[in-house]
């Protein structure tokens, strides 16, 4: 009989196996801190798409073992949950992933730098396992195009604010954060994974930061937004959704395309690639 301290309560899989559509489809992701059970249930009841159990930045050193036992107890109860690991080389990492592979639930990756450290995560979890990497540093967005690439990844995340920090820029400065961004998003779409996930906004009470930061992210390419309070749920959920303008648009050029090949609509030309754009968008509202 395994010693696992784990193993008591994985005597099934707690959380269901996790479609890639639904990682795909993830416009928003609340984080709740491991270390605060009494949030848990409120953050699965928001309106988030899913909700990040977080052992790691939102933990203190002191507080990682009681964490993942309060982790562990929310999904040994049959919750869901997507879970922040602590990085590779940590000393909570080991026993973080023996907890999850006990209830095969999606994985965040923290501090992801390169495609051999993310496949170590994805064979100690299985051929099921979802692996999520977080590319928070200048060696991360160097290594994007190998890690997005690397088999049983579905999505990534940019980590704006770790990032800025890593490079000694102001993370609210988005401009200077647009060529990290663009080559996290180019290679998602080279690995042909979903879109990425963009990091946290952390201004928790102006909306029209956030509203602004979300816009911007979403006009990159990126498909979703990290939370880290409810209220911010809402603005990141309109902001990666498409607009009735939008799903209009998309309707009458998948109509006007007819048998496939290049016609006009309203004085656009549409072939091919605008084609297969609105039947995205179409299919994003489908999903």
């Amino acid at each position: 009989m395994s010693s696992s301290p784990f193993a008591r309560r994985s005597g099934r899989s707690s959380v269901p196996d996790v479609l890639e559509e639904h990682i795909a489809n993830v416009r928003s992701w609340l984080y709740v801190p491991g270390s605060r059970p009494d949030r848990f249930a409120k953050a699965a009841a928001s309106a988030a798409d899913d909700v990040v159990l977080d052992l790691e930045d939102s933990v203190a050193p002191g507080g990682k073992r009681e964490a993942r036992e309060h982790v562990l107890d929310w999904l040994a109860d049959g919750h869901t949950g997507i879970v922040r690991i602590n990085g590779s080389g940590t000393e909570w990492h080991d026993e973080d992933l023996e907890m999850v592979v006990s209830h095969r639930c999606p994985v965040i990756l923290p501090k992801a730098t390169n495609a051999a450290q993310v496949s170590a995560v994805i064979e100690r979890l299985g051929q099921k396992a979802c692996v999520i990497p977080l590319i928070e540093t200048a060696v991360g967005v160097a290594a994007a195009q190998e890690i997005c690439g690397v088999p049983g990844v579905r999505r990534v995340i940019f980590g704006s604010a770790d990032f800025a920090r890593d490079i000694g820029i102001d993370h609210l400065n988005r401009t200077a954060l647009v060529h990290a961004r663009c080559a996290v998003v180019l290679a998602s779409a080279v690995a042909g994974i979903a879109p990425p996930m963009d990091g946290a906004c952390t201004a928790i009470y102006d909306d029209d930061k956030l509203r602004e930061d979300a816009e911007h992210a979403a006009s990159l390419g990126f498909g979703g937004k990290s939370c880290i309070h409810p209220r911010q749920i809402p603005i990141v959920q309109t902001a990666f959704s498409p607009s009735t303008e939008e799903v209009e648009w998309a309707r009458g050029i998948v109509a006007a395309s007819g048998d496939g090949s290049i016609s006009r609509l309203g004085g656009e030309l549409v072939g091919r690639p605008v084609v297969e754009r609105a039947r995205r968008l179409l299919a994003r509202c489908a999903g």
